[in-house]
């Protein structure tokens, strides 16, 4: 016998609008058929059951090297734990015997991760607003060359990059590995993407008619506007430029200006004297820095991810 969903009467709406939120919805979920009810917890239930169990692959590996950055070279070499040991400050004073600069290191990664994640946010959203607000003679043909740069790996033109940063005069010096942020065609896509689904061109109209200048407008009215997608590329822009290995060794060669990443190969021992401990506490200590970046934005990645989904 199928059952038939509740209606309510003129009365039951009235006493419905004094009741609190909770009691609210404890009388909808009564107006579900029982079947809907018990296929909903179903799914639901499996859904949980798939995040707890993407969210440890995801953490384990993490975890994995905070509990081997707490354990000796010996304990290590015995096999994988799950619990962390009492070695921490004995890795740590190793790591500190290696005489790295790892705090000019950890400087240096966030001045170039910062610096170039804020040049390609600014330009990247300038470019990506030309292709929303103006109509210009071969804007279709300037969209497909980003398009097809997108789609060119970058290890091809690292040879001829190389050779034009030695001709400028650059080489050893981080501009080279800041300036090229300027021109992302990665990020131009991700905000063309975002500016198709949520641009008012009426607002930007409303300030052109109040004699707003078309800089001042995109920096005042449109740019404001964009925190969602701004937060999720500043994300992607501040892993990519932190994890960058192949630049900062193919463009650096003093070791006070090695970023953090580049300290690694500088741990390197003989076969039979390699502190494991201290190299996984190095390892640690240069991921820690995106986790917490991570951790300050990840509230908009919900929302920057779903761009194209509709209008907020």
């Amino acid at each position: 016998m199928n059952e038939q969903p509740v209606t309510m009467t003129n009365e039951e709406v009235l006493m419905h609008e004094s009741l609190t939120e909770a009691q609210i919805h404890k009388l909808a979920k009564k107006q579900v058929p029982l079947k809907k009810r018990v296929k909903h917890g179903v799914v639901t239930t499996v859904i949980y059951i798939l995040c707890v169990l993407m969210a440890i692959v995801c953490l384990l590996p993490l975890w994995l090297l905070f509990v081997d950055a707490t354990r000796a070279t010996t304990q290590i070499n015995q096999g994988m734990s799950l619990i962390p040991s009492k070695y921490l400050i004995t890795n740590f004073n190793s790591l500190i015997e290696f005489n790295l600069p790892i705090l000019q290191a950890f400087f240096n990664s966030v001045f170039i991760s910062f610096c170039s994640t804020a040049l390609s946010l600014y330009f990247s959203t300038l470019t990506a607003y030309s292709f929303v607000a103006y109509r210009y003679k071969g804007q279709k043909a300037v969209w497909s060359v980003i398009l097809i740069l997108m789609m060119i790996p970058g290890q091809l033109s690292m040879i001829g990059f190389y050779k034009l940063v030695v001709d400028l005069g650059m080489y050893d010096t981080y501009w080279p590995l800041i300036i090229p942020a300027v021109a992302g065609p990665g990020a131009v896509f991700f905000f063309k993407q975002y500016f198709d689904a949520n641009f008012s061109k009426e607002m930007v109209e409303a300030a052109r008619i109040d004699g707003s200048s078309e800089f001042r407008t995109f920096n005042l009215v449109v740019f404001p506007t964009l925190a969602p997608a701004l937060a999720t590329n500043a994300i992607m822009g501040v892993v990519g430029s932190w994890n960058n290995y192949m630049g900062p060794l193919m463009l650096i060669s003093s070791t006070e200006k090695y970023t953090f990443p580049m300290l690694s190969q500088l741990l390197k021992t003989d076969r039979y004297s390699t502190d494991l401990g201290a190299m996984a506490l190095a390892v640690f200590l240069t991921i820690l820095p995106l986790l917490v970046v991570y951790a300050c934005f990840s509230r908009f990645i919900i929302r920057g991810v779903a761009i194209g989904g509709g209008k907020e």
